[in-house]
């Protein structure tokens, strides 16, 4: 392996989905990193011809003989945490999506893979690298305690991206735990407070999901220690509504901050199916409290990267945690903590009963 800071490191990238084309993409275009190997298990995907370049091979198993410095995992859930620890063990730093795992226990042995073999774990929460998400966070944090925390990502999908959405349900079995991770890890840097107890409630709207098993639609509400409140919501499917899909609203005893978006230009564009919208909110709304009275600010971050800028810097957070010996321990924590809220959740929804959180 090679991880001087002026040589490039050597990169495998498993899983040619929408987002490992994305993060393979990065590397392809950051000096810092040679992609040495794609890891498909579909013969004969086509590629962007940018990518077309690279050998590709059907396994992690057939790939880790190349003595990469860095896996990259963008296959589904249910193998994120074992190819993970596979990675480490033979000596890869590893990047891997969110969620971590499907289980807590699981997630808990990745992270104790990193800590014993000190190799460097980053998780794919891209929201903490966008400006607008960044600067929304610092706003709402003057604003409370408490928090009234309220956020939601519907997605209306057909064709091609509905089925890729229930092939996610296999392993989420609901759209909260996959997506909710960002917005449980944005609500606890909102709070820095202890989560206490977590309700969920999840519903199938088609024939197509096993309502036994699945959902399509759910939504929870947790509290924190500091009297805070959050609530989030996700749904996927053709049955989708396409109004107020997009809400990420926090309010204080100081005031309120909202991401605004035009719907109507989001709809032409693609509307909550759009994966660009979902990355760029257009303006924030800054309600402070002056003397009893609320007084309205619109700000607009300047900087608005799209989704695979977003992933680009990703990765070059990733090439600074490794080349400057970044301590990670916080960033592994974190997706911890917010995969064990989605996770109780889940519980919740099948239980019929409120989760109280350690």
């Amino acid at each position: 392996m090679t991880q001087e800071s002026d040589t490039r490191l050597a990169v495998v990238v498993v899983g040619m989905g929408q987002m490992g084309i994305s993060h393979a993409l990065a590397y392809h275009h950051n000096p810092g990193f040679e992609i040495i190997s794609l890891v498909n298990r579909s013969p004969g995907k086509k590629l962007p011809d940018a990518l077309t370049q690279y050998p590709v091979v059907s396994t992690l198993k057939e790939a880790l003989p190349l003595n990469p410095d860095v896996v990259s995992i963008n296959t589904h859930t249910a193998t994120h945490a074992e190819h993970a620890v596979t990675a480490m063990e033979t000596g890869a730093h590893v990047f891997v999506e969110k969620p971590l795992a499907t289980t807590v226990t699981e997630a808990e042995r990745v992270i104790e893979t990193a800590r014993r073999t000190k190799r460097k774990l980053v998780i794919g929460y891209i929201l903490r690298h966008h400006p607008s998400w960044v600067e929304f966070i610092r706003q709402a944090r003057q604003l409370g305690p408490p928090f009234v925390m309220r956020m939601n990502l519907n997605q209306r999908s057909r064709g091609d991206a509905w089925e890729i959405h229930k092939r996610l349900l296999q392993d989420a079995k609901n759209p909260v735990v996959d997506c909710g991770v960002h917005y449980l890890d944005v609500m606890l840097q909102i709070t820095d407070s202890r989560p206490t107890q977590v309700r969920g409630m999840g519903v199938s709207l088609s024939d197509e999901i096993p309502a036994d098993e699945q959902v399509n639609y759910g939504h929870l509400q947790v509290v924190f220690a500091d009297g805070s409140v959050g609530w989030y919501e996700a749904g996927w499917g053709p049955m989708v509504s396409e109004t107020a899909y997009f809400v990420k609203d926090v309010m204080g005893p100081r005031g309120s901050v909202s991401m605004v978006m035009d719907e109507n230009e989001t709809r032409t564009g693609g509307g909550s199916a759009d994966i660009e919208g979902h990355n760029k909110s257009l303006r924030l709304r800054v309600s402070t409290l002056v003397e009893g009275r609320s007084q309205d600010t619109m700000l607009s971050v300047a900087d608005e990267p799209g989704h695979d800028d977003l992933c680009a810097r990703e990765q070059q957070f990733l090439l600074d945690a490794i080349r400057e010996d970044r301590d990670l321990t916080q960033h592994m924590e974190d997706a911890v903590r917010s995969l064990s809220i989605v996770l109780a959740a889940d519980r919740s929804m099948h239980e019929n009963r409120a989760i109280d959180l350690e």
